[in-house]
């Protein structure tokens, strides 16, 4: 039976093993630096940018985190011990560049290399999100993501309820709310953020006692106002995302506007009856509401829900994806719906998908985001003015 030096010497027989100054080369030709030490290690110094996977969870984290085995990679420990089993496991995965560094964060650190002391959740953060950090594409990094961004609900009521609390559950640190208007027992049946004890309150005022009930963690910012065209940039221009939850033309085209001029994607949301659709609007990067809708139809045929009534369980069902869609741009993972369409028939049960293109003819976009002039509009959206 082997003794542990023996096996730890049989180990890096089978490896490569770098000293630091050869690891923190190959990091700086784009190796990944993998980090196995123990979490409570970690929290107390690690190198900016490597990836963290305690040991005892390499085999089962590491291909979620690392897809292609064809990645550089230089694994790291405390001093070395822990990086030669590893690296031989990530050998025997299939990974094909990977070499431990020997000294480890211990001879890192001594030699005056770059480190921080990570932000490190609390014990009950740990708890609360426990099952977020299970997830490889979210972990400590991407909660701590979504605990320092700051996304604001256009809206407290059909859409903005479901949205606002999934945000809040999810940890989204810093949580604004647009909207001037008071409860009433017709919200009620839709608007969840709501109850019966507080008609005739403030609806922000509503939302953020929900809201602060169901997470402690996120600062409620109340905005009870009307957005118009002096306020709106100062308004919307302090978040990370926008869920859009308007019930009016005027509202959609207004935002659309400042959004672009500020580059601030924007989560779309609209229902009608039973029929609801969801869009990303990321004036940086794809099409905007004007190039879905460049002008608003007449009313006609445009009826709001408080003509042509909405299935209460629809902005739920519409409300949360537009969280999804937000919670992904904040994290950055995984194929929002920039450039797409989402509609959804309830009665059919029924989701498609259609093409967004920007429209050569929209002259609103990030590029001419500098002659781009917010003005109010009433009644019929026209094309925006420009300086």
């Amino acid at each position: 039976m082997a003794t542990f030096r023996e096996l730890l010497a049989a180990t890096k027989a089978e490896i490569d093993e770098v000293d630091t100054e050869q690891g923190s080369a190959l990091i700086a030709d784009g190796a990944v630096l993998l980090d196995v030490r123990e979490p409570d290690e970690h929290d107390q110094g690690a190198v900016p940018g490597s990836v963290h996977i305690a040991r005892g969870n390499l085999e089962a984290s590491i291909e979620a985190r690392i897809v292609d085995k064809a990645t550089p990679i230089v694994v790291m420990c405390a001093g070395g011990v822990r990086s030669a089993f590893a690296a031989k496991t990530l050998g025997e995965l299939g990974y094909t560049d990977v070499v431990s560094m020997d000294g480890g964060f211990n001879k890192w650190k001594d030699e005056g290399r770059p480190w921080a002391e990570p932000v490190a959740l609390t014990a009950e953060q740990r708890n609360r999100y426990q099952r977020h950090l299970l997830l490889p594409e979210v972990g400590n990094e991407g909660q701590l993501k979504l605990l320092d961004a700051k996304v604001l609900c256009l809206g407290a009521g059909g859409l903005g309820s479901p949205a606002a609390l999934y945000l809040a559950a999810a940890g989204i640190g810093t949580l604004g709310i647009v909207d001037m208007d008071i409860v009433d027992a017709s919200n009620l049946q839709r608007q969840i953020l709501h109850n019966v004890d507080r008609i005739g309150e403030r609806k922000v005022d509503s939302a953020k006692k929900t809201l602060t009930a169901l997470n402690p963690d996120v600062n409620v910012v109340v905005h009870d106002v009307r957005l118009a065209a002096a306020n709106i940039v100062d308004i919307i221009g302090g978040y990370d995302v926008i869920v859009d939850g308007a019930d009016n033309f005027p509202v959609r085209y207004l935002l659309n506007d400042a959004s672009v001029k500020l580059g601030i994607p924007v989560v779309h949301g609209s229902i009608f009856r039973f029929e609801g659709q969801v869009s990303v609007f990321d004036p940086r990067n794809g099409p905007t509401y004007r190039d879905l809708l460049p002008e608003a139809p007449p009313p006609e045929l445009a009826p709001s829900c408080a003509e042509a009534g909405v299935l209460g369980v629809l902005p739920g069902i519409i409300g949360s994806i537009q969280a999804l869609e937000a919670i992904k741009l904040v994290l950055g993972h995984g194929d929002t719906l920039v450039g797409r369409l989402l509609t959804f028939d309830a009665t059919e049960l029924e989701f498609r998908e259609y093409k967004l293109k920007p429209d050569p003819k929209n002259a609103v976009t990030w590029a001419n985001r500098d002659q781009i002039n917010i003005v109010d509009l009433e009644g019929l959206c026209q094309p925006a003015a420009l300086l």
